[in-house]
């Protein structure tokens, strides 16, 4: 991995779906993949190289802009993979913030619309995010 590169590749596949347990079955259950993680928001389950991602999104029919699909890169350091793509013009919606344990997520679009974030640890001595970050 080149060792300016913000990321280190897709770790994971987010699917909105309209009742998460019902997914989990489907998933789990139907494909045979391996359950990893789930809480009442989100399922992560073993799907090969990459992880398949489950988030509840009810309103699936309703038009919207994000939720459906999002495309999560895995980064050793969450803060460096963030200031580097600040650095290199990327406007975030969501600066990093916890979602899972001790992993934390950024939220932010690729040219054509499409949700992307960063996914990973904060190294010890990087500075707290709040949240929300203004669009520039």
């Amino acid at each position: 991995m080149n060792e300016d590169a913000p990321t280190q590749g897709l770790g994971i596949v987010m699917l909105g779906v309209r009742e998460l347990p019902r997914a989990i079955a489907f998933y789990r259950d139907t494909l045979g993949l391996p359950l990893s993680f789930a809480s009442d928001e989100f399922a992560f389950l073993r799907a090969g190289a990459v992880t398949l991602g489950l988030r509840e999104a009810a309103d699936l029919l309703e038009p919207r802009e994000d939720g459906r699909t999002e495309l999560v890169f895995t980064v050793e350091d969450v803060d460096r993979a963030y200031a580097l793509l600040r650095e290199r013009g990327v406007s975030f919606r969501i600066a990093p913030r916890v979602v899972t344990g001790d992993q934390l997520a950024a939220d932010f679009r690729d040219p054509d619309g499409h949700v992307l974030s960063i996914f990973g640890r904060r190294k010890a001595s990087a500075p707290k995010s709040t949240g929300k970050e203004s669009e520039r």
